[in-house]
């Protein structure tokens, strides 16, 4: 899953990263207003931690635009406005969960695992596909009873198809899930990353529509 983080304190935000990176998370970083602005344009993203006090601009005065706007991705606010006037503030203006600093990681982890949980219109981590079960917060994956060992973009791609809920998704939407904007790979390291997934976990769990891009299969 591909996470945007809008926050002006860089060791915050490279604090952020490396425990996401931890948890299978991808990420970007914007420090201010209208890099995240640039950032939302150019690719898609599964949610965003944004920060409130921007040295561009108000990160409540975006979200509101963001809304405004018909965008809906996922934010959870991490701020150091702590009244519950600014977490009511945060919340009515469109953000789905307000996280105060300082914080602890684990919990902003367990925070941001809830939205993308609700997002994906799931009531709980743990799922089954075909002879597979996947714990979304874990990112364990066991397979016919075994437990089986993901690398960590095989373990982004899964989630990215389930959190799909059977749509296709496209090669590029796929590399982007998984890679961030300074990463330069190859072109066909997401086809790479499909093979190893059907090998571990079954050739009929990845389905590919031909000239579109990859979904879960019929069976999953």
């Amino acid at each position: 899953m591909h996470i945007l983080i809008v926050e002006d304190n860089a060791l915050v935000a490279s604090g952020i990263r490396a425990g996401l990176q931890l948890h299978g998370f991808t990420s970007d970083w914007a420090a201010g207003v209208a890099q995240a602005q640039a950032h939302l344009a150019a690719r898609g993203y599964d949610a965003c931690v944004l920060d409130l006090g921007l040295p561009d601009g108000d990160g409540m005065a975006l979200l509101r635009r963001w809304r405004a706007a018909g965008q809906m991705l996922p934010v959870l606010i991490l701020s150091a406005r702590t009244t519950l006037q600014d977490k009511v503030e945060g919340l009515q203006s469109g953000s789905d969960d307000y996280l105060a600093k300082p914080f602890d990681l684990p919990e902003l982890v367990a925070r941001l695992q809830a939205l993308l949980r609700r997002a994906g219109g799931r009531a709980s981590d743990r799922i089954r596909l075909g002879r597979c079960e996947v714990d979304m917060a874990s990112g364990e994956v066991w397979c016919d009873g075994l437990r089986v060992e993901l690398a960590r973009r095989e373990w982004g791609l899964l989630q990215a198809l389930i959190q799909a809920r059977g749509r296709v998704l496209s090669t590029a939407q796929l590399h982007d899930c998984l890679y961030g904007f300074e990463q330069d790979v190859e072109s066909n390291t997401v086809n790479v990353h499909v093979h190893h997934l059907r090998k571990k976990l079954g050739a009929g769990l990845i389905e590919t529509v031909r000239g579109q891009g990859f979904r879960l299969g019929a069976g999953a």
